[in-house]
C-alpha cells in the first residue's frame, strides 16, 4: 500500500521539483501545459524546476478548461490535437451552459467551435485585443452562440467556446497581456496526429498519478465515460491509503521508491497543487480552505514531501516580503531554504527581498 506522503514525493520528482537545472526540452510539466494565472506563473513553475527559457521559444495557449498554458512553441499544433475534444458530447461538457443554444438550434458542439475558430482566424490578422475580436465575432455570428453578460451589460460570445476556438483557429495570446491580445501562431498549420506525451490523459496520469478516471475527467472538463474509453492501455491498479488508484505501468518503481523532498514555494496554480484529489495533498479540511479558496489564492510551502503551510508576497513601494504560515515547526535547515527560495523569488520579479516573514 502506497501512503499520501509517498504519493506527494513522485509527483514532486517527476514533475522535477527536486531538480536544479533543465532545458525546455526535458521539462515535464510542458507537455500537460503550465498554467499562466498571476504573476508567480508560468514562467515562476519553470523556474522552480530548474528551467529558465527564453519566451519566445514558449507559446500560450487557452486549452484545459479554457485556461491559459504555456507549451513549447515547437509544440503548438500537435498541442491543437491533444486538447481538441474527443466528441460532441465532451465538447458540450467543456462549454457548459453554451452548449444549450447551439443543441436548440440543431448546430453539433464541434461544427460549432470549427465555425467560431474559422471566422477567429479570418478576424485575427494582427495582434488584436480580446474585445476587439469578441465585437467581431459579435457582428459575425448568429443568436445561438451569443449571451446577454450582466456584467458587461452588452451581448456577446460565450466565454468558453470563444477560448477553446482559438487555439483551433490557430491564435497564441502574447504573454502577461490584460486584457488577452491575440495573435496568428506563425506557420502554423493543423495536424491530426500527436506525440504520446501530449495526450493529456496520460501527461495527467504520469504527473498528477496515481489518480481515478473520475480525477482526470475533472482536470480535462471531459465527461468520465470520455476518459474512461481514452484510458492508458499501460495503466495499471494500485493501492493508495486503502483507495484504487491508477499509475502508468512504466511509472509505478519510481512510485514505490520516491523520496524526493525538496523545500519549494509553489505558485498558487502550480500543477503540484491542480490535481484533483486535494484530500490526499492536504487531509486538514481548514487547510485546504486556506489553500484553495474561491478568490485570492496563496502559493503553497513544499518541505518534506508534504505541503507544509502558506505564503504570500508583499510588495510596497520598494519593499518585498514573503510572508509564510506554516502548519508546523520548521526545521532551522526548512526555514533556512524558505528564505533561500524566497531570494530566488525576489530575483525573479526583479527586486530586492526586504525580509521573510515566517509566522510562528
Amino acid at each position: 500500500m502506497i501512503d499520501s506522503r509517498r504519493v506527494v514525493r513522485y509527483r514532486t520528482h517527476v514533475q522535477q521539483l527536486d531538480r536544479e537545472r533543465g532545458s525546455l526540452a526535458d521539462t515535464a510539466v510542458l507537455d500537460l501545459g503550465v498554467q499562466e494565472t498571476g504573476p508567480d506563473g508560468a514562467m515562476w513553475a519553470l523556474a522552480i524546476r530548474g528551467a529558465e527559457p527564453d519566451e519566445a521559444d514558449l507559446v500560450w495557449l487557452w486549452t484545459l478548461r479554457g485556461a491559459p498554458h504555456a507549451y513549447r512553441r515547437s509544440d503548438a499544433a500537435a498541442v491543437a490535437a491533444a486538447v481538441a475534444p474527443w466528441s460532441d458530447a465532451d465538447a458540450a461538457k467543456r462549454i457548459f451552459d453554451a452548449s444549450k443554444p447551439l443543441k436548440a438550434a440543431g448546430i453539433p458542439i464541434l461544427e460549432a467551435l470549427d465555425t467560431v475558430a474559422a471566422e477567429m482566424r479570418s478576424t485575427v490578422t494582427a495582434p488584436m485585443a480580446k474585445g476587439e475580436v469578441s465585437t467581431r465575432l459579435h457582428e459575425a455570428l448568429p443568436e445561438a452562440y451569443q449571451r446577454f453578460c450582466r456584467s458587461c451589460n452588452a451581448v456577446h460570445l460565450y466565454e468558453m467556446p470563444f477560448r477553446l476556438s482559438a487555439v483551433r483557429a490557430g491564435l497564441e495570446l502574447e504573454p502577461h497581456t490584460s486584457p488577452p491580445v491575440l495573435k496568428r501562431i506563425k506557420g502554423f498549420k493543423a495536424v491530426s496526429a500527436f506525440p504520446e506525451r501530449l495526450d493529456p490523459v496520460r501527461a495527467y496520469l504520469h504527473l498528477c498519478g496515481p489518480a481515478t478516471v473520475k480525477e482526470a475527467a475533472e482536470y480535462l472538463d471531459s465527461p468520465v465515460k470520455e476518459v474512461k474509453a481514452h484510458w492508458p492501455h499501460d495503466a495499471v491498479e494500485i493501492d493508495v491509503a486503502g483507495e484504487r488508484r491508477w499509475i502508468l505501468a512504466g511509472d509505478e518503481a519510481a512510485l514505490r521508491e520516491a523520496d524526493a523532498a525538496p523545500v519549494r514555494l509553489l505558485g498558487p496554480y502550480d500543477l503540484l497543487l491542480q490535481s484533483r484529489d486535494r484530500g490526499l495533498l492536504v487531509d486538514d479540511p481548514a487547510k485546504a480552505k486556506a489553500l484553495w479558496p474561491v478568490l485570492g489564492r496563496p502559493g503553497a510551502v513544499l518541505a518534506d514531501g508534504r505541503i507544509a503551510g502558506l505564503w504570500r508576497p508583499r510588495k510596497s513601494g520598494r519593499k518585498f516580503t514573503v510572508n509564510v504560515e506554516p502548519w508546523g515547526r520548521l526545521t532551522a535547515a526548512e526555514r533556512k531554504a524558505v528564505e533561500a527560495e524566497a531570494e530566488r523569488l525576489a530575483g525573479f520579479r526583479g527586486v530586492a527581498l526586504t525580509a521573510v516573514d515566517v509566522a510562528g
